[in-house]
C-alpha cells in the first residue's frame, strides 16, 4: 500500500468534509495564532489563483466492529489547521479561538473597484466602496444579481460596462470556494516516527510538531469515545497552571465543558501557586499513558487509540474504546489534586525548591509516573515516598533519561510493575549504577565542570536544603531560603582575584567547586580578596565578637559552616597557588555529602 497520495480538493469540498466530520480538525496546534492580515493575504492568494501550500491529513485505519462489520476511519488534519480555520472564519463566518481562549470573528472586507482585500475596521465600515464582510458573498442564499444592482447604485456606477465589471469581479470572488488546495493523504500504516519525519521534510520552515502533537490529534479527533473531553482536560489543566487569569474567559467561552465533571476535577489548579512541577500537555499525556498502559512509546498509544490488535495485526473497535476509557481515567489520576500535590510534596521533601534544580523534565515526569504506578499497586504511602525520592535523585545523578527517554521509560515502568516488591528493582539499579566507584571517582569527575546548571551541583544544593545548611559564612539564613528567594551564587575564590592572578578562563574561575550560596552583603565586603585575607577577618570576628563582614562571629559556628558547605579545613590559609588543590578537595567533599544525602533517603 502506498504511504501517501497527493490530491487536489476544492475549498468548498474541504470545508464540507470538515463540517460533516470526514476530516477532523484535532486542534493539535490549539488556539488560532494568525493575525488578521495573514487571513487577508490567504484570501487574496486564492483570489489571485496563487498556490497556498499543501495540507496534510492522516488516515485513521478502518476498524472491525463487534458485529463483524467495518467502520471507515476518519482523516485527521495534522498540518494546515491555521489555513483551514482562516478559511472557515473568512468564508463561512465562523468565530475563532485566540491564545487566551476568547472567541472572536475575523471579517475580511473587499473593495471590488480596486479588487483589494482588507481587514475590516471602522473606516471601512463607513466606506460604501467596500463589502464589509466577504462571508456574505458565500452564503447559500446570496443573490448576486440583486447585490450588484445595489452596490452600483450606492457607488454611482450607472453604465452597463461598469456594472458588468463589478458583476464579473463578484463572480470571481465567489469562485474562490471552487479553487483547489493540495492535500497530502498519509496512510494509517505509517507510524508516528514516519509521520513526524514526513511533516518535518514538507514543513521545515513551519512549526515543528512533536510526537505528542500527533498523539493528541488522534485523541481529540475522536468524539465517539470522548477524546475531545480528554484533550480539553489536558489542555485546560496545563493552561490554568501557566495562566490562571484565563479561567473566567475559558468558563465563559466553553459553557458545555464547564458543566462536565472533568472540568470540576481540574479547576483546583487555578489557585495553585507552586512552580516546581509545571507539566505541559505533552508531559501530562506521557505521564498518563506510561503510568496506565505500562508502555513508554507514544507510538503505541496511537496504535491502541486506533484500535490496533498487536497479536492479530488488525484494528478492532473494542480495543480503541477501551484505550480511550483507560486514558480518560489515567488523565483524571494525573490531574487529581491530591495526587499532584502529594507528588510536589515529595519533590520538596527531597530538597527541590524550584524547577531549575531538576533540569530534566523527563526526571520529573517519570517521578510522577512512578508515584502513580506504585499508588495503583496499593503500596504503603511511606514506602512510595521513599522509593520515589531515591529514584528521582538516582536518575538525576546517572542521567538515566537524558538519552532515549521513551525506551528508558518503557523499560523502567515495566519492571516496576513486574517486581512484586518494587524496592527490589530499585536496589538492583542502585547496585549497578551507584557503586563505590561511582561515589568515589565518577561523581567526583562529573563535578569537574563550569556549568552552573549541572545536575550534580543541583543535587548538592538539594542535600544542603535537606540538611538545613546555612549559606557560606551566614549565621541565620539557610540555603533553602536563598533558593526560594532566588538568591545569588558567589565565588569562594573571587573571580576578580583569580583573573588578576592569571586565571582568565571562564572554565576555570567558574568551576562549580568554586561556587557557594552567600549573602550578597557579605560578598560585597569580601570583594576581590584572597581567601586567606577575607577569612582572616572572619577569624578575627570569631575571636573578638566584632562583626566586620556580618554573619558568623563564633569559631564553632564557623567550623560547622565550613563543613556544611564542603570547604576544606585549611581554606583560611589558601592563596592563588592553592586554587587547583582547593577544587580537587572540594569536589571530593561535595561528592561525599551527596552520597550521605542519598543514603539518608533510604
Amino acid at each position: 500500500m502506498a504511504r501517501y497520495d497527493v490530491n487536489n480538493i476544492a475549498v468548498s469540498s474541504l470545508l464540507s468534509s470538515i463540517k460533516d466530520g470526514s476530516i477532523a480538525i484535532p486542534e493539535i496546534q490549539r488556539p488560532f495564532v494568525w493575525d488578521s492580515t495573514k487571513v487577508r493575504d490567504l484570501i487574496d492568494s486564492l483570489y489571485q489563483n496563487y498556490p497556498v501550500g499543501y495540507i496534510i491529513v492522516w488516515q485513521n485505519p478502518d476498524v472491525k466492529l463487534k458485529d463483524g462489520t467495518i467502520s471507515s476511519g476518519k482523516k485527521v488534519l495534522i498540518d494546515g489547521q491555521q489555513r483551514i480555520t482562516a478559511l472557515a472564519a473568512a468564508i463561512v463566518g465562523q468565530e475563532v479561538v485566540g491564545a487566551d481562549y476568547r472567541k472572536f470573528p475575523i471579517k475580511i472586507a473587499f473593495n471590488p473597484q480596486e479588487e483589494r482585500f482588507d481587514v475590516v475596521n471602522p473606516a471601512i465600515l463607513k466606506d460604501v466602496k467596500y463589502i464589509p464582510d466577504i462571508a456574505a458573498i458565500f452564503d447559500p442564499g446570496f443573490n448576486s444579481f440583486g447585490f450588484v444592482i445595489d452596490y452600483c447604485q450606492k457607488n454611482g456606477i450607472t453604465d452597463s460596462a461598469g456594472m458588468s465589471k463589478i458583476s464579473d469581479i463578484i463572480t470571481r470572488l465567489k469562485s474562490i470556494e471552487n479553487n483547489n488546495l493540495g492535500v497530502i493523504n498519509l496512510s494509517h500504516e505509517l507510524d508516528i516516527e514516519q509521520v513526524t519525519d514526513i511533516f518535518i521534510r514538507i514543513n521545515s520552515k513551519g512549526v515543528v510538531l512533536s510526537q505528542a502533537d500527533f498523539a493528541m490529534s488522534k485523541i481529540s479527533s475522536n468524539e465517539e469515545y470522548g477524546g475531545n473531553i480528554i484533550r480539553k482536560m489536558i489542555d485546560y489543566f496545563c493552561h490554568f497552571l501557566q495562566v490562571p487569569a484565563d479561567y473566567s474567559e475559558i468558563k465563559s467561552n466553553d459553557a458545555e465543558f464547564i458543566q462536565a465533571s472533568e472540568f470540576h476535577k481540574i479547576e483546583w489548579i487555578v489557585n495553585e501557586n507552586e512552580d516546581i512541577y509545571e507539566p505541559d500537555y505533552s508531559d501530562v499525556l506521557r505521564v498518563a499513558f506510561t503510568y496506565k498502559f505500562s508502555r513508554g512509546r507514544l507510538s503505541d498509544l496511537v496504535s491502541l487509540l486506533s484500535g490496533r490488535d498487536f497479536e492479530a495485526r488488525d484494528f478492532k473497535a473494542e480495543i480503541a474504546e477501551k484505550a480511550f476509557h483507560d486514558l480518560h481515567d489515567a488523565v483524571l489520576d494525573v490531574v487529581n489534586q491530591t495526587h499532584f500535590q502529594k507528588y510536589v510534596m515529595i519533590l520538596k521533601s527531597v530538597g527541590v525548591e524550584r524547577a531549575s534544580q531538576v533540569r530534566s523534565q523527563n526526571v520529573l515526569n517519570f517521578g510522577y509516573i512512578l508515584y502513580l504506578t506504585l499508588k495503583a499497586q496499593e503500596i504503603d504511602s511511606s514506602i512510595i515516598e521513599r522509593i520515589v525520592r531515591r529514584w528521582i535523585v538516582l536518575t538525576i545523578l546517572t542521567g538515566r533519561y537524558s538519552g532515549s527517554p521513551e525506551s528508558a521509560f518503557d523499560y523502567d515502568v515495566k519492571r516496576f510493575n513486574v517486581y512484586e516488591n518494587p524496592l527490589e528493582y530499585l536496589e538492583q539499579v542502585e547496585a549497578g549504577e551507584l557503586s563505590d566507584a561511582f561515589w568515589n571517582n565518577v561523581l567526583v569527575d562529573r563535578l569537574n565542570t563550569s556549568v552552573a546548571s549541572s545536575p550534580y551541583f543541583n543535587v548538592f544544593l538539594m542535600a544542603q536544603v535537606k540538611n538545613h545548611d546555612k549559606g557560606f559564612l551566614g549565621e541565620h539564613i539557610e540555603v533553602k531560603a536563598m533558593l526560594e528567594e532566588r538568591g545569588d551564587i558567589h565565588h569562594l575564590f573571587p573571580k576578580k582575584y583569580l583573573i588578576r592572578n592569571g586565571i582568565t578562563s571562564k572554565g576555570q574561575y567558574n568551576q562549580i567547586a568554586n561556587y557557594v550560596y552567600l549573602q550578597s552583603e557579605i560578598n560585597i565586603k569580601i570583594s576581590a580578596d584572597a581567601p586567606k585575607d577575607y577569612m582572616a577577618v572572619v577569624l578575627h570576628q570569631c575571636e573578638t565578637g566584632e562583626s566586620v563582614y556580618g554573619g558568623i562571629t563564633d569559631s564553632d559556628q564557623l567550623k560547622r559552616n565550613l563543613e556544611e558547605n564542603c570547604i576544606p579545613e585549611d581554606f583560611a590559609q589558601m592563596g592563588i597557588e592553592d586554587y587547583p588543590r582547593f577544587l580537587e578537595q572540594r569536589r571530593v567533599l561535595m561528592a561525599q555529602k551527596i552520597r550521605i544525602f542519598y543514603e539518608a533517603l533510604k
